[in-house]
């Protein structure tokens, strides 16, 4: 009898492979033509972000740019070790998950807000003047948007502490930028005012994608303006929010470094490197390459981490994930 019953299950399974088989060339062949529009786009995404996985090897060694790979050093993991044994790179840390939190808790929360209140807007041109104008400093360079931070928290004229001033706030004026405590504070509020018009974009497409039928029911029911928000617009966006806060949790710690060097100066340098600034200046700056290469490892197995951790979490209790 048990016998039986491994034949018959060994035969479903043989049944269903060869299904499946069948079914991905049928697929496939039906469908050929967007399989041939993706390749230029796996090819792309071969060469720019999987071969010079191969320049992880240089990690391992004691590179030097004039040798061929057969002549380089083989050192372990020499540089891993010197990596954890710096302080600065643990200072590059702190100050890297820091501006990553703030920025997750406060400059993921802003655009949604934002796409909320835009919704509520019932006069079209109102409507689209400030989606417009909002855009816009996403397509404003860093280092003009640095430029316009320096200025306007400068002592001499700068407008924030001229109407601190007038409001009775402060007697006299405050060197913001010189004043490592508020360093992260204002590394977030330009990037949350550079790009929260463009972050919402997102979030107003998948409000576009509600039933208009669940508005008039909520408006039937009795439930206010904030009623159907809270009923209606936050769950309708709700699997789009979850996605991208996933995504955003794995990028926790490569955040960039152009925002801080622009904005950063001698003064605030303990608040302001980051782990990518670090490895520029004590990596490809002075000429380590191997260095900066192990700094690099570091941020992406972090980061692939934190994505799996976050991914689990909120596939097991919220039964949403991207993978």
């Amino acid at each position: 009898m048990k016998a039986v019953v491994k034949n018959t299950e060994a035969n479903v399974k043989e049944v269903s492979l060869k299904r499946n088989k069948r079914s991905f060339w049928q697929t496939f062949i039906q469908q050929k033509y967007l399989y041939m529009m993706s390749v230029p786009f796996i090819i792309l995404v071969l060469i720019f972000n999987y071969f010079p996985l191969w320049g992880w090897t240089m990690a391992f060694q004691d590179y030097k740019p004039a040798r061929s790979f057969t002549e380089q050093e083989w050192v372990g993991f020499e540089h891993f070790i010197q990596l954890f044994s710096d302080e600065r790179f643990y200072l590059a840390l702190r100050n890297t998950l820091g501006m990553s939190l703030l920025g997750l808790t406060i400059g993921f929360v802003m655009p949604i807000i934002f796409a909320v209140l835009i919704n509520e807007v019932r006069i079209n041109f109102l409507k689209r003047t400030v989606q417009t104008i909002t855009y816009l400093p996403h397509f404003v360079s860093w280092v003009v948007v640095a430029g316009i931070v320096t200025k306007m928290l400068s002592i001499d004229g700068g407008v924030i502490n001229e109407l601190l001033i007038s409001w009775g706030m402060i007697d006299k004026p405050v060197q913001f930028m010189a004043k490592g405590e508020y360093f992260w504070g204002i590394v977030v509020a330009a990037d949350i005012w550079k790009e929260m018009g463009w972050n919402a974009i997102i979030f107003l497409a998948a409000i576009a994608g509600i039933d208009p039928q669940l508005y008039e029911a909520a408006k039937v029911d009795g439930a206010g303006r904030l009623r159907r928000i809270w009923h209606v617009t936050l769950p309708g966006i709700r699997p789009t929010i979850l996605v991208l806060l996933i995504l955003n949790i794995g990028h926790l710690t490569t955040i960039g470094f152009e925002k801080q060097l622009l904005l950063g100066n001698p003064l605030v340098v303990d608040f302001a490197e980051v782990l990518d600034l670090y490895a520029l200046n004590y990596g490809i700056g002075l000429g380590r390459f191997s260095y900066g290469t192990a700094i690099g490892i570091f941020n992406s197995v972090v980061s692939i981490i934190l994505l799996f951790i976050a991914n689990g979490i909120f596939k097991r209790y919220a039964n949403q994930s991207v993978m």
